[in-house]
């Protein structure tokens, strides 16, 4: 599968902004989709994931009650809706795929992603 994002942007501190990730190819209902996000200097951490039917979703701390992950699997499509943006939110955003039978399970850790794609930039400015 390939993944495209898109949607970042520059946005003021306390701005909202929605990301989207479209798949190509087939079984897009058969991957947990996530987001990753990277700063310069850091490692690549985990934002947030959905299971394979959308129902469970799994967040990083710093991101709790502000970002949401929801998905279109008519559409291929995995968003992420951030809202109420701060300056250490500004990273390289990732979403990744991971083919799993349980339709039920959502993946924290990079390593358990099988692809992904290519990044789109957001900075919040102070």
């Amino acid at each position: 599968v390939q993944l495209q994002a898109s949607g970042g942007d520059l946005v003021q501190a306390g701005g909202s902004l929605r990301l989207s990730c479209k798949a190509s190819g087939r079984a897009f209902r058969s991957y947990v989709m996530g987001w990753f996000r990277q700063s310069p200097g850091k490692e690549r951490e985990f934002v947030g994931s959905s299971s394979r039917n959308g129902v469970n979703r799994d967040y990083a701390d710093s991101v709790k009650g502000r970002f949401t992950i929801s998905r279109n699997n008519d559409d291929n499509t995995v968003y992420l809706q951030m809202n109420a943006l701060k300056p250490e939110d500004t990273a390289n955003y990732y979403c990744a795929a991971a083919c799993r039978a349980n339709s039920h399970v959502t993946l924290t850790l990079a390593g358990w992603y099988d692809y992904w794609g290519q990044g789109t930039q957001v900075t919040v400015s102070s």
